[in-house]
């Protein structure tokens, strides 16, 4: 029996062994994976922070190399570069192969097809290591350089990208497309100098390269491969053209898949503004497409993506899609929801046509198309345009079914389209839903025309998805370091997010206070002892309250719930053994981090529940939100109440006193009053910090 127990151990051992092995990911690339420009390089390079966000179970390893090419003929080959040598040497697991922006210089650019043939050998020679790692090529991203003779936009955009794209198509590679990821317009808070990211911005690299890994640690090779298909590359991935029923169809399928096998249904358009479909094949979803066009979301289409719903769940996919429809798209995905409510998880659309009569009929001020109102009665069986008119099947007025069914609705729209006017459609929509009391949101984009479609960066587009589907995990509880450079965050020129972190640890040392505060940038702005905080407009006002000396600020400027976690978690702040602990934190993921009331609610929880932990001799105050935005019905203000509605609901325990502090700050009208605020009305005055030095006093007698 015992010989037997070894035997089936041994078995079992090798298996455990892979499962718990530390995962080493070699990040392959030129000055943008090196960090150049980045302060503390060390820690904000994307690779520094990739490593931060996989945590344990994952040893991330920097092998840039600054101006690096792929090509052997470049000015600076990789391959001739010593990482080039120690990214072998390191044995991974995983590379992460991000090179093409470099060849794009004069000198160095010989075509796309010779620079794929370079990219695709030094793949090669990765995946041919005693290793085998899975090799994950990474498009660039976007260049926004101005001066001719250089690094070319047009080049990485026009052939670097798509060359990258054919590649991992052809070989079977992992593809993370980043080319949208910064957007289409310079930012200088993610790019200062055009063309490397910012601290801030090898954060967003380093997130989505993250969520990748992570999901497809989670997903499994997918295994749908329609009979009689035709395959073909999109955007890396492969797809494939196939005929159900006499219909064309088409299926692109992820690297991963997503368990469950989740799938978004392309009504119109293929190809077309593909950025949100591309994210979502990243995180493991299909992309699948029936042709209905020129049926204009009839009754023939209906039936159509009925028999295709069939086929689809005959093979596996999710019972419900996600529906995503562009322009004259938006008829057939209504009103096929509205026949299959219980089919649908969420509906994103894309200035959609909502009333036959505004498009293509013309009754209102869109010019119309008289071509498409022929062949729409037509495929309707209108005998007249009046009967058309009359018609009660618009995915106006499905707003009902809808509603009841609690379908998540998103539409993104252009607030200067003059072919599917806003006025007319989504916004007659909105109201309907919003009177109704159903999820609706909608993303205005002002100035903007019916065309282009959908969003440059699709990341609000693709977290509705996941929140939608169930897949989205909470950012504001997830412990990260910050990534902050900014000398106007009153901090001493050159330094950056953990120098500053670190110079609170060494504020500490050696000290027994009565209070520690725990924030943001507000925080931060009590000042007391710290080196490296230059402005401390608070800090008058509570020596006179404590006493100089007895308390701390632990605030660092721009820090969320996810930054502030991070710090509890790993920075020795107890040392200080503070009797109160003061954690005031939240605003930041509001009006920057764009997260909603009740993710950031969760955030200031996780917060406030790691404090008790890492605190344990400490009372913990949990102070609120102040107030932001200076009328009371302002959009933040209102994101604020709600945080406090569902703090205040939460039990806490007898550690933790919660206070909310509005009325603090309040007159009768809600309004903030006279000079409490700075301009911004979200960072205190010298006023404002004596007003809640008085409020502190009385809660730490």
């Amino acid at each position: 029996m015992r010989q037997i127990l070894i035997f089936c151990f041994l078995l079992v051992f090798p298996a455990v062994i892979r499962a718990e092995k530390t995962l080493k990911v070699a990040c392959v690339g030129n000055s943008i994976t090196y960090g150049a420009g980045i302060a503390g390089r060390e820690n904000n390079s994307y690779p520094a922070q990739l490593q931060q966000l996989l945590g344990e179970g994952y040893r991330v390893e920097n092998f840039g190399h600054n101006g690096a090419t792929t090509a052997s003929w470049g000015d600076y080959p990789y391959t001739d570069m010593p990482e080039f040598e120690r990214s072998k040497e390191f044995a991974p697991d995983i590379v992460l192969l991000k090179l093409g922006t470099n060849d794009t210089k004069p000198q160095n650019w010989r075509g796309a097809e010779p620079f794929a043939a370079e990219l695709g050998r030094l793949a090669d020679t990765y995946r041919n290591l005693p290793s085998h790692p899975q090799v994950i090529v990474l498009t660039p991203v976007r260049c926004f350089l101005t001066e001719e003779g250089t690094i070319s936009p047009q080049k990485i955009a026009g052939e670097v990208r798509p060359a990258v794209e054919r590649l991992a198509c052809e070989r079977g590679l992992g593809i993370i497309n980043l080319f949208n990821l910064f957007g289409d317009r310079w930012d200088a808070t993610l790019m200062p100098d055009r063309l490397h990211p910012s601290a801030i911005g090898a954060g967003m690299i380093a997130r989505k390269v993250g969520d990748y890994l992570l999901a497809g640690k989670k997903g499994r090779k997918p295994s749908f491969v329609p009979e009689g298909a035709t395959a073909f590359c999109f955007h890396g991935f492969r797809g494939y053209d196939f005929r159900s029923e006499g219909t064309d169809c088409k299926v692109v399928c992820p690297a991963r898949e997503a368990e469950g096998r989740p799938w978004v249904w392309r009504a119109r358009f293929w190809g077309h503004e593909p950025q949100t479909d591309i994210d979502l094949l990243e995180k493991g979803f299909h992309i699948v497409y029936c042709d209905v066009a020129d049926l204009y979301g009839s009754d023939k289409a209906t039936e159509r993506w009925d028999r295709f719903y069939r086929y689809l769940r005959k093979h596996g996919f999710h019972r419900k899609a996600v529906l995503e429809g562009m322009s004259r798209g938006g008829l057939i995905v209504y009103n096929w929801a509205a026949k299959n409510p219980d089919k649908v998880a969420c509906i994103y659309a894309d200035a959609p046509v909502m009333d036959i009569t505004s498009w293509p009929m013309g009754k209102g001020s869109s010019e119309g198309s008289a071509e498409d109102t022929r062949r729409m009665m037509e495929v309707y069986g209108f005998s007249s345009e009046q009967e058309a008119a009359e018609w009660k099947g618009n995915p106006l007025d499905h707003a009902g079914r809808i509603a009841r069914a609690g379908i998540p609705v998103l539409h993104v729209v252009g607030d200067a389209d003059t072919v599917v006017p806003v006025a007319e459609n989504t916004a007659v929509f909105e109201a309907e839903m919003k009177r109704l009391g159903a999820p609706v949101k909608v993303i205005h984009k002002p100035g903007m025309g019916h065309h282009p479609h959908s969003l440059n960066n699709p990341e609000p587009i693709v977290k509705f998805i996941l929140q939608a589907t169930g897949r989205y995990g909470n950012p504001c509880t997830q412990a990260v370091p910050g990534n902050e450079f900014r000398s106007a965050a009153g901090w001493k020129e050159g330094s950056e997010w953990h120098t500053v972190e670190r110079d609170i640890e060494e504020s500490l040392q050696g000290r027994q206070l009565k209070l520690l505060l725990l924030g943001n940038s507000i925080t931060q702005g009590w000042g007391g002892q710290r080196k490296l905080v230059t402005w401390k407009p608070g800090k008058a006002a509570m020596d006179r309250v404590l006493g100089e000396g007895c308390w701390e600020s632990a605030g660092i400027s721009g820090d969320r719930t996810q930054n502030l976690l991070w710090r509890i978690r790993n920075g020795n702040y107890n040392c200080c053994r503070p009797e109160y602990v003061v954690v005031a934190i939240g605003i930041n993921n509001l009006v920057v981090g764009g997260d909603s009331a009740d993710e950031t609610a969760e955030g200031i929880v996780a917060v406030t529940e790691e404090a008790c932990r890492q605190f344990p001799d400490s009372k913990i105050i949990l102070l609120g939100l102040f107030p932001s935005g200076k009328e009371k019905d302002s959009g933040v203000r209102r994101q604020c109440d709600r945080i406090h509605e569902v703090l205040a609901a939460r039990k806490f325990g007898k550690k933790v006193t919660y206070v909310n502090p509005s009325q603090w700050f309040l007159d009768d009208r809600g309004t903030i009053r006279e000079g409490l605020y700075g301009g911004d009305y979200i960072h205190l005055t010298e006023k404002g910090y004596e007003c809640v030095a008085e409020h502190l006093k009385e809660l730490i007698r």
